[in-house]
This record gives structure tokens, sequence and C-alpha cells, in this order.
């Protein structure tokens, strides 16, 4: 095969390599498949001449396949080699290959021949002779070189003489800075190392002439002396004619073996320095051979054959004259096959021969043995005789297989070679993959294989599509190994091919699939461009392909890759060059590939200087004109157009738009876009559309108007290419199944008498399809179905022109009903008080009637409670029960109908849990040294109430916490007088109601007793309530009338003191201390002066406290209502800012309260509501209360809580009592 060219494009079918590999393949020898019984083949051997590095391990390779596996032995120089008794050498298992290892021994002890047997039941096969060398770097014998003197003008020999290697060293020339010596023309190394000097020249004076040999397996180099050379130009020799120094005198001789190179040489003297040139006495040199080396005084001839010999002339010329040298070719040969032995199969009673045909000069001698032994030493066999180079076997019977070897050899080696006779009874088999399909590109060969094996040999016969017999002549070509061969392929070629291998045991078939593509070809090629520096450049590469085949578009510059360059823009089709510059210039070059061929194609890139242009103006292109439709077919038409003016902006797409002047008139459609270098677009088109298209321009600018409409295109009717869409079966009722899609448009109907034909049929059922075709439906109603059957559906287009494709089948299920039974066997195990597990039998599936939800369990108490397990459960939890609660529970079963009946209800009861919190705690009856506690039941008894355990402790005036008692209550009290309290103290409760299975979440409160220098009312409580106090405030003075009072009423007073301090910091806050109700009871006027006294006592408190704290700057009393840090008081609560030191960042230990005693709860860590008198003493459920205290460990933590020398007044009275 010859890939044509032209100048500017190549076609590269990608068939070439493909068809060689697949030829070399016809033939190849016969294989037997591993699972058949076999007589053993080599497949891996060492090469004959094995050279080992002494500093590495000797490793011999054998490898061989058989049935059964074959065992391995080995020989050393022609006498058996006991691997097991040398401990260095290893033998790798299932292998025959050795490995020696030669550390710390002489490696020469392993040197020799070694050849490798393969054996099993069926036969011997053997390996070449291996002979194992060890590598040798030897040093350099020691010598003295005489300095060498001559005159300008005469020739010199520097020789080399390297010491003898294996293999033979590398030779080079080097000074003593290990620089090579320069070669040339008249200076030039010898093959066999020696330095030659056509004439010498003064610059060849140098001490350093030193010959270097490097020894490759060893990567070893050895140095000789250094030679000094001395030119002298008193005398200089005067030109003279050539002379050969190497070879000498007129002729010489040479051998060579057939597969080596030649190598011939010619060096001469003379002055000036001659010219060498060669040719060959009565021929040509051989073209692609033959290379010339060192200044042509080197001929080579690689691969020489019998041809090559005869005479070789070489000529050296000056201008002086020429001198000639003839040197004699003779071709000789070691052994080569001209038919080597082949793997030979029989049947049982067959006839056959093995041939080794050998030739070489002088003619070989060939030899036969049979398992390893010589033929005239084995058995005598009568079914064989052996004619020179051809074994005969006539008749041969099951047990005769063996492994035969044919052995030529002359003077310059040997050949051997392995073949085997298997005596097998074999139905055909076929090896080659079944539905294997080949893809090759029209009007190149096809080749579809059939490897088979049997025995006796089958016999191929080939079939097209299953039917039409295939004989050997043209177009197609059977190949013995069974393979068929179309020369030029076409399309109509393309199909179904079945090989049928036949012989007197049976007979196998094989298919395979032949696929004749359409060649790639470049329809429009790149066109030559000049452009403007700073312009752009495009390319267009239009391409044909087939349409089956990927192509992938490749852009090259200069035969390289494209330059990594944003400027450059690839299109499918075309490629942008943007902003070009000088460097841009050059061949692009378009190529196409696909998985089987390509085509490609150049033009150039010229680069001109830009000529100044006016102001530029940019505007919309003008519409394409010109509209022309070509290439008209059934399915497709080619529009071409002229692009309007682009205004200075390049046109980026192209976009068409069509008609539809049959189904939708009037209303323009887009089809495609196409890039804006292309004038032309093959567009794809549907059956029974009237087509009119139009074409817009879009530049950076915007799109161009429309341009003028095309001419009208019909297409034909044809049968609908899809069918509906979303093809759902969904039964709504029992005993029906709706079947919907989604309907074709008219532009998809493809021809007039648009239909749907529905089909369905239960599924798994051996039953026919039922059908029924409706028109301008996107739904139908199959009636008298069986409940929730699953039907297989299909719905198919048609018109007037026949049907669409295959619908393909999906699957739903007829109308649900409701179920039919009630879950069985309901048992349930209560975990706790809160959780109890369900368990049921489930329903039989036929019985759900409809897809299985889940189940549906309903428990009842005071009101339902509904729970539902999806899937098909036979289990499930209940949480969140109420201890110490009855319940019972149903179960139904669920399908997208509705639910089924319940289950007999089935009762159960929770056991006690821990109760809930008393639902309330006040003190009712506070004393001097007795608190009466009032509380309510819990909400909630989750069980049978036992009682209730009260705790209770003092709280000190530095919120340190004292012992705690416990007290057990009976369930039936509700109150409680505690009795021998001190006075004036601050205790806190905990309350919590008990059942047996223990106490529940507590409630806590605080409360004071009263103090011993008040005399409280009856009804008065200490904890501080929400009474409505009224407020005045008191700017310093040490006494305040109060007026507006009513004669013969009661009243309580208390006088807060308010602290104003300042801080750097943004947040203040003034906290309260605890307040004792300081009110008393007597005449108008003894009231009026112990409040007056009591404020002189404070004044006093808080004075000395600030001399002797300096932490607190306070403004001028009289200021102390101005201070903008302290923040308003709410009319409601009385609540003040909160203060925090900056300085020192530890709390207040003081705080003042407001006059009415209360404080915002948000804002503040403790609330006068806990302390006042006159309120409930309600307590939060949960058990919180907003007061902070802690014993002496956490005193930090709560310092700002903390008054050991409170500035109240009742503390401030306190201190006196």
């Amino acid at each position: 095969f010859h890939p044509t060219m032209d100048r500017n494009r190549k076609w590269v079918p990608g068939f070439g390599p493909a068809l060689l590999i697949l030829l070399s393949h016809m033939t190849s020898a016969l294989e037997v498949p591993l699972d058949l019984p076999q007589p053993p083949t080599i497949t891996q051997q060492s090469p004959k001449d094995y050279i080992f590095d002494p500093r590495e391990n000797i490793v011999i390779h054998c490898e061989a396949k058989g049935k059964p596996h074959p065992s391995f032995s080995w020989t050393r120089n022609g006498t058996h080699f006991d691997v097991e008794k040398d401990s260095k050498v290893l033998m790798k298992p299932g292998s025959g290959t050795l490995v020696i290892d030669i550390s710390g021994e002489k490696a020469e002890a392993y040197e020799g021949t070694y050849q490798c047997t393969a054996h099993n039941e069926h036969g011997t096969a053997v390996s070449n002779r291996i002979v194992i060398r060890q590598s040798r770097s030897p040093l350099w014998s020691k010598e003295r070189n005489e300095a060498i003197v001559v005159q300008m003008g005469v020739s010199l020999v520097l020789q080399c003489r390297p010491p003898a290697g294996l293999p033979p060293p590398v030779i080079f020339w080097m000074d003593n800075n290990f620089q090579k010596l320069p070669l040339d023309q008249r200076v030039s190394q010898a093959l066999n190392g020696d330095l030659y000097f056509s004439n010498v020249l003064p610059e060849d004076s140098r001490q350093d002439y030193i010959c270097y040999a490097r020894f490759p397996h060893t990567q070893t180099i050895q140095q000789k002396q250094p030679i000094s050379v001395t030119v002298l130009d008193n005398s200089p020799e005067g030109e003279h004619r050539p002379r050969f120094m190497m070879p000498l005198g007129a002729s010489s001789t040479k051998m060579v073996l057939r597969g080596e190179t030649l190598e011939l040489e010619c060096i001469a003297a003379g002055l000036p320095t001659p010219d060498i040139s060669w040719q060959k006495d009565g021929g040509e040199l051989p073209s692609g051979r033959t290379t010339f080396q060192h200044f042509q005084k080197t001929l080579k001839i690689s691969d020489v054959n019998e041809d090559d010999a005869g005479n070789y002339r070489c000529t050296a010329t000056n201008k002086l004259g020429t001198a000639e040298h003839i040197i004699k070719v003779n071709v000789k040969a070691a052994p080569f096959w001209v038919s080597a032995p082949r793997n030979l199969i029989l049947a049982p009673n067959e006839t056959g021969s093995l041939t080794c045909r050998v030739s070489g000069e002088p003619k070989p001698k060939i030899t036969w043995f049979v398992n390893g032994v010589l033929i005239e030493n084995a058995p005598e066999d009568r079914a064989r005789k052996v004619d020179d180079d051809t074994v005969i076997l006539s008749n041969v019977q099951s047990g005769s297989s063996a492994v035969y070897q044919c052995n030529a050899s002359n003077e310059f080696g040997y050949l051997m070679a392995n073949a085997f006779v298997n005596v097998l009874a074999e139905a055909p088999r076929v090896l080659t993959p079944p539905n294997r399909v080949y893809q090759v590109i029209a009007n190149n060969p096809a080749l579809l294989h059939c490897a088979s094996f049997g025995s006796p040999i089958p016999t191929i016969t080939w079939f097209k599509d299953s039917q039409t017999s295939i004989k050997d002549g043209d177009p197609y070509v059977i190949h013995v190994n069974g393979t068929l061969e179309i020369h030029v392929a076409q399309p109509l070629n393309s199909g179904k091919y079945t090989c049928i291998a036949t012989n007197n045991l049976g007979i196998k078939e094989n298919h395979v699939f032949l696929e004749v593509k359409e060649p790639t070809r470049i329809l429009k090629q790149p066109e030559y461009r000049v452009v403007q520096r700073g312009m752009s450049a495009a390319f267009e590469c239009k391409v044909k392909h087939d349409p089956s085949l990927i192509p992938t578009m490749t852009w090259l510059k200069d035969n390289g890759e494209l330059p990594d360059d944003e400027r450059f823009l690839v299109d499918t089709d075309s490629l942008t060059i943007k902003d070009v510059t000088d460097r841009d210039e050059g061949t692009y070059t378009c190529v196409m590939n696909t998985t089987l061929d390509q085509d490609s194609a150049s033009a150039m890139l010229t680069v001109v200087e830009a000529t100044p242009t006016p102001a530029i103006v940019y505007e919309k292109p003008d519409p394409p004109t010109d509209l022309e439709l070509t290439d008209q077919t059934e399915r497709s038409v080619r529009l071409t157009w002229i692009p309007g003016d682009e205004h200075n902006s390049p046109t980026q797409q192209f976009l068409i738009q069509y008609e539809d002047l049959l189904h939708e008139p009037g209303v323009w459609i887009n089809l495609t876009e196409v890039a804006g270098t292309s004038t032309t677009a093959q567009l794809n088109l549907s059956p029974y559309v009237y087509y009119s298209f139009r074409v817009m321009a879009l530049n950076s600018v915007g799109l161009s108007e429309p341009s003028q409409s095309s001419s009208q295109y019909r297409t034909n009717p044809a049968a609908p290419d899809d069918n509906p869409t979303d093809v759902r079966g969904e039964g709504t009722e029992p005993g029906n199944l709706v079947i919907s899609w989604t309907p074709l448009t008219g532009f998809q109907s493809n021809g007039p008498g648009l239909e749907y034909k529905v089909q369905w049929r239960q599924k798994d059922v051996d039953e026919d399809w039922s059908s029924k075709t409706v028109a301008n439906a996107s739904r139908f109603v199959v009636s008298g179905t069986p409940t929730y059957v699953l039907y297989e559906i299909k719905v198919q287009a048609l018109n007037d022109y026949g049907n669409g494709p295959d619908a393909e089948v999906v699957t739903g299920y007829s109308g649900e009903d409701l179920p039919l039974s009630a879950p069985d066997s309901v048992q349930i195990m209560v975990h706790n008080s809160t959780l109890a597990e369900v368990h049921w039998e489930p329903v039989s599936l036929p019985s759900v009637r409809g897809k299985l939800q889940g189940y549906k369990l309903s428990n009842r108490k005071k009101r339902r409670h509904v729970l539902t397990f999806s899937g098909n459960r036979s289990e499930g939890r209940l949480p969140g029960l109420e201890p110490y609660s009855i319940y019972n529970v149903s179960i139904r079963v669920l399908n997208n109908k509705g639910e089924g009946p319940p289950s007999p209800s089935k009762r159960f009861d929770t056991p006690e849990g821990v109760p809930g919190p008393p639902s309330f705690l006040k003190v009712v009856k506070p004393g001097l040294d007795s608190l009466t506690l009032e509380w309510g039941p819990p909400m909630k008894n989750n069980g049978r109430l036992a009682g209730y355990i009260l705790k209770y402790q003092p709280v000190n005036k530095t919120n340190e916490l004292g012992p705690v008692k416990v007290m057990t209550l009976p369930a039936n009290e509700t109150t409680f007088t505690l009795d021998s309290l001190n006075s004036s103290m601050l205790y806190k409760f905990y309350l919590s109601a008990k059942t047996i299975k223990g106490p529940g979440p507590t409630i806590t409160g605080e409360a004071f007793t009263g103090s011993l220098d008040s005399n409280p009312s009856p009804s008065a409580a200490p904890f501080l309530g929400k009474d409505d106090w009224k407020k005045e405030l008191v700017n310093g003075s040490h006494w305040h009338m109060i007026k507006g009072l009513k004669p013969g009423s009661s009243y309580r007073v208390r006088v807060v003191l308010i602290l104003t301090v300042c801080f750097p910091s943004s947040v203040r806050s003034a906290v309260p201390s605890r307040q004792v109700d300081i009110a008393t009871q007597g005449w108008f006027i003894g009231l009026m002066c112990a409040i007056a006294l009591l404020i002189l006592v404070l004044l006093i408190v808080c004075f000395i406290k600030r001399n002797k704290g300096g932490k607190y700057p306070v403004k001028e009393k009289e200021d102390a209502h101005q201070d903008p840090e302290i923040q308003p008081m709410k009319e409601d609560d009385g609540t003040f800012g909160e203060y925090s030191d900056t300085e020192d960042h530890k709390p207040l230990k003081g705080s003042r309260t407001p006059s009415n005693g209360t404080v915002r709860r948000d804002e503040s860590d403790d609330s006068l509501v806990d302390y006042g008198e006159g309120g409930d003493g309600q307590f939060n459920e949960d058990g919180s209360f907003i007061g902070q205290y802690s014993g002496k460990k956490e005193k930090d933590t709560h310092e700002g809580n903390e008054s050991s020398e409170a500035p109240s007044p009742v503390n401030a009275m306190n201190s006196f009592v």
C-alpha cells in the first residue's frame, strides 16, 4: 500500500500497520490450546552467546509450555548438571530458568556451554546450546612510548593496540584534559583504533595523544601511556600524490557473513589531503543499506546478502593524482532458515511431514533428533521415515506424540528448532472471539478472522448475512488459516459474516461483523492569507467524515503544535488568529483524525506592515444575501450565503432560522449556529415540513437584521422517527389502568394522520398484547383489570406513511383497592414507663391489594395518637408514653388507596415513674424563728404518690450556704411549719415529690425569718413581693417628710441607699443587696423619728466605708441623681444600671436598692421579688431561682453579691442590735 500525497495535503488511512500485523499472523505456527494434551514447547531461552558481568548474578532463561506442564533439567559441557547439589544455583519454581549467585565465588567456574531440556509424558524439547562467558576488561600492557619527531607534510600513524576484552572495547582518543581530539578528513581513527594523519601540520605537535578503551559490560575505561608528537618545519615534505596507508597494496580480501554489517576502510596519505570515493565493480552500491563514515573513509553495508559479494574499489584523489585499492568481498553464511519445521497436529491414522529447509555457505549439514536423542539412536518407529531435510510420518497412532529437533550446522554456526507431532482427535473450536466488529475505510482491504483449532484440521467456510455462501475468488480471498480477505471493501460489504469450522468430529460456527466507513476528506482547504499586523487571520477547514466516527481536528504551525497563546482560537472547522504579529507567519495545517483514518491540508500566512487607517466605526453587520439551497436530500440540505459588510467588527457567528409554513406559519425557530468564518451549513431536516430559511450575522456590536427568506423547501412525509415520551401506566380506581404519554408535536409527526397504538398485557403472563389505536389523545383507560397487577405497556406513533420505531416497554400497576386483612398476633413489650415495643404478624401481600405503604398504629388513652411505620414491617416502637397509664393499641395496613380494617385492640399498662415537681411553693406564715411552707401537689403524679422530700439550709450575710437538713413528709400534707429557726436569717428550700420509683424534679425557693426589733404584721411574708411601692427621691438630707398619708392607716416604709459610682467602663450596674422589711407599727410621730435615726446611722456608715476603701469615687450628693452613668429607673420596677470596675476587674462588694425594692430581672443577678413582703413566693417549676449563693470555695466568683458590711438600712440596724 502506498499513500498518496500532494503539495498541500496528505492522506494516511492508518491501515497499513494493521494489515502487516494481520498478514504476519497468517504465517504463524499452529497453536494448540493449553487445555489440550501436548508436548513441551520452548517459549523463552537465553541467547546462544551470553557474556555476563561478574558483578551480577548469572540468569540463564529457559521457559516452556505443555500439557502437562513440563519438568526441566540441564547439561553443562555435554554432561548432566545437577542443580540441587550446587547451593549457589537456583532453578525458579515451575520454570527451567537458572539463577547462579556468583558473589564471593570465582565466576570462571560457571563458564561453559549449557543446554536446557523440557520434558513431559508426550515428549522432550531442548534449547539451544548457550555459551556462558565472563566479560573481561584487562589492563593495558606496560610499555614505554618513544617520542615521535616528524617533518611537516609526512603521514603518521599512532598505534593504539588495546588489550583484547570480552566483548571488544570501544576506542577513542583524548588529551590529558579528557577532551576528545578533533577528527577530520586529514586526521581520522581507523576501525582498529589507530590514529591516522594523512599529513601532519605544526599544530599537531602535542605531548598527550592518549588512546582510551571503554569496556561496555563493566563500564570501565583503560588508557594507554601518552604519546608525544613533535612536528618540525625546518625541512618540510613537499606536495605528493596519494598512497594508501591502509589497507596496503593494490588489493585485499574481506569475508563477511550474511546478515551482518560489512565495514570497508580506506585511509590514504597525501598532500594536499586526498578525497576518498567508493564504487562496486559491475554494480551499484545497495541503496538504503549503504552509509559512509569518517569523511568517506569507511563504507558500511548493513544486512549483507549474497548479492553484496564482489570487488569494491576505493579511490583516493588529490590535485597531483589518484590511487586505487580493490577489496574483494566474499559473503559466507551461517545456516539460516528457508522453512523451519512447524508443530504438526495429526488425527489418528493421518499422514504428515516435518520439513527443515535451511541454507548457508558452505551448505549446512542437517541432523534430526527425536525427544533430544539422535534419531538413529532413538527407538525404531515404522511410521517414521527420514529423507534428508524431511521426516515423513505415516498412519500415526494415538500415543505416538513426540518432539523432533532439526539441527543445521556449518563452520560459521548452527540452527536448531523444535517441532512437535501431537496426535489428537478433537472437534473443531473457533478461537476468534464471537461478535467481533471490524471497521475499515471504504476502498481499503478488510480482513475477517476465523482462527480455529481441531484435529483433523477443520475446513473453514464463510457465509454473509447467514445466507450467502462466500467462495474463494474476487472480491474475496479465503486464506489457509481461515481469514477472509476483501480486497477493496465497499459499503455494500458491511454486514454479518459467519465462519463455520468443520471436521469429522463436529462443527462450530462464529459470527463477526464488518462496518465499512466513509473516508475522511477535507472538502474546503485553508487558503493562503496575507494579513496586516494587528489584524485577524482566519483559516477554514471543512471536512466530510463518516458520521459514526468521532473526528478530532488538530491545527499545526510549521508541523509543530500551535503556540500556547489565547490569541489562537480553534473552532470545529476553523482557526482564527487575533492581533497578528510577525511571529505568527508560517504554514498552518489542519489535521482531521478519526480512529481509522485522517486527512490534512495546509496554507501559508504572510504578515505585512499595517497601513494607517482612519478612525474605526463599529456597527452591526449587514444581513447576509443570496441564500441558496443545494445538495438537497430527503433529510438534509446545504444552505449557502454571501456575508454582508462586517462594519469593522468581525462576524462571530451566523444564526440560521427556519419557518414551518405547514404547521406554524409566521413563527421563526432557531435551527443552528455556525462560525463567523463559514458561508455554508449542512442542515438536518425533518419529514413533512415546508421549510423556509433565513440567516442573521452576529458581531461584537450586535445581531444583524434577518436576511431575505430562502426559497421554500418541502420534505416528503415519512413514518414517525420518534415515539411519545413519558409513557406511564397507573391505576386510579380498582379495576382500571390509565396509560398516559406526552404526544408528539406536529413537527415530530413526520406526516398526516398521526395516531398512537397503545398496547398492554400482564407481565409474566403468557398472553398476547392487547392494543388500541387512538388519535388526538394523551391518555387511554383500560377497564376491567384485576386489582393491582403489573402490566407491560407500549405506545407507538404511526401516521399514514407507516409506524414509528419499536416502542420501549414500560411497566405500571392497575388500580388499587382497600386492604382486606388486619395484622395478626399483636404483641406488646413494655420497656419502661415511657417506651413500649409492638410486634405483629404482617398481612399477606395479596391481601394488601396495592402497593404496601406501611402500617398505621393507633394507641388511645384520653385521646388518640397515631404512628405510621413505612414499608413491610413487623414491629415498631411507641415512645413518649405517660407513666402509670392504660393504653389500647390497634394496627391497620396501608396502601395508596387507604387503610385496611383494624386489628383487635390490645391493652397494656405502663409502669410507675417519678412524679413531676410540686405545682407551687410559698411561705404563708413567717415568724421570728419559724416559717410555714405551703405547696401544691404535682401536676403529674406518674404513679402513686409516696410523699415529699423537703431540704432546707441557711444562707448567711456573705451568701455562704449552711448545712442541709432533710425531712420526709407524707403524701397527704401540703403545709409544714419549720420551727427553731434563726431570726433575720435567709433560708433556702428544696421540695420534691416521690413515688416508689424515686423523687422527681425539685422546686426551690428562699425566704427570711423576722427581725428581733420589728413587729411584723401577722399576714406579712418575708418574700419580697410585687406590692405597689411608692418611691420618692431624697437629695442627701437626713430626714424626709412623707405627705398625703391617711389617718388611721398602717404603712410600711423602707429606705434604700443609692451609691453614685464613677468608672471608665461603658457598662454600669447597681447590684442591690437583700432588703429586709423595716416597717414598724405605732403612732405616726414614732415612725417618723425611727426613719430619721436610721438615715443618720446609714450616712455615718457610708462615710466610714468611703474613707476606708477608697475604691469608689462618689460625686457630690447633690448631683447623685444627675450622674449620667446611673441609668434612669423604670416607673414600674425601679431598675438601676450595672457597674463594673475595669481597673481591677472586681465586682462591687455592696449595692443599693431603689426605693420600691424591685430590680429588673434581665439586668440584675438578684431579684427583690425573692425577698420582699406580701408576695406569694412562688418558684419556677424547674426548680430554678434568681439569687446566687455559694460556699467558701466559690467566693471569688460571686464577690459582687457579698456584703460583709452591708450598707442597707436593715443591715446597718442589725449591726447596732
